[in-house]
């Protein structure tokens, strides 16, 4: 079995173009996506048009439930700005989405953890807004009952592959098209890729278990950090010239 993975692609239309032209380069023919889709002061409407009709195994992300469960005159302006742009219809897309899922019958998927759509589940942030790597107790407690060999997860945006004590992988792919933030949960604290590339991940099932494989594409981050600062948002115009917030 061979897939790949893709994340937190927050309405980056472009982002996602290049990502899924560089899959089918690849040879790959089946993607799971794992939420956060269309939040951000980019292209909604167009990410909603090119992803949609895929037909992609797809979780619900904690941007994604904000997008169906809060008041638009309430919403964070990242929210907002994708909530303006979606219809109806792909608005019904995104509260059929589960908030996890078995693929294949061994993948298990989410966003963030099972239980909490805004906990990382690898990384862990200081009072002093430093995130930092998980301690393995700890990720192995959020693994609890998940009985499959292999465990998708998104949210931080960060890249990163943790094999746990009893042979179970968990992998988070990256972001397709926010390479860096800031949020003020649990503190407030910066999450910065230090490029502004589209990432994926390519899994692949060999003899000895679970493989993976972390891919960046090249595509016009430009012009998405310029639509971004159009749109009043130098924190997402920096993030995505440089995958640094200035």
């Amino acid at each position: 079995m061979r897939f790949a993975a893709i994340a937190d692609i927050h309405g980056n239309h472009l982002a996602l173009e290049a990502v899924l032209a560089d899959i089918r380069a690849e040879g790959i023919e089946e993607i799971v996506n794992l939420g956060d889709v269309f939040s951000g002061p980019l292209e909604a409407g167009r990410t909603a048009d090119l992803l949609m009709p895929l037909g992609l195994t797809t979780v619900r992300g904690n941007h994604d439930r904000y997008l169906i469960e809060q008041d638009a005159a309430s919403m964070h302006a990242s929210d907002a700005a994708a909530y303006r742009q979606l219809s109806p219809s792909q608005l019904d897309w995104l509260r059929s989405l589960p908030v996890d899922a078995v693929y294949r019958g061994e993948v298990y998927l989410c966003h963030a953890t099972p239980k909490d759509d805004n906990l990382y589940w690898l990384e862990s942030v200081s009072p002093e807004g430093i995130v930092f790597p998980k301690p393995i107790e700890a990720i192995e407690a959020l693994a609890e009952g998940i009985d499959l060999p292999l465990i998708l997860c998104g949210h931080s945006h960060l890249p990163r592959a943790v094999r746990l004590s009893d042979g179970r992988l968990i992998v988070n792919p990256g972001s397709v098209g926010c390479p860096a933030y800031d949020d003020s949960l649990p503190c407030y604290h910066k999450v910065e890729a230090g490029h502004p590339l589209a990432g994926y991940a390519i899994l692949e099932k060999a003899p000895a278990g679970w493989t993976w494989q972390f891919r960046n594409v090249a595509y016009d981050n430009l012009a998405m950090s310029r639509l971004a600062a159009e749109n009043r948002r130098p924190d997402w115009a920096s993030g995505l010239a440089t995958g640094w917030l200035r």
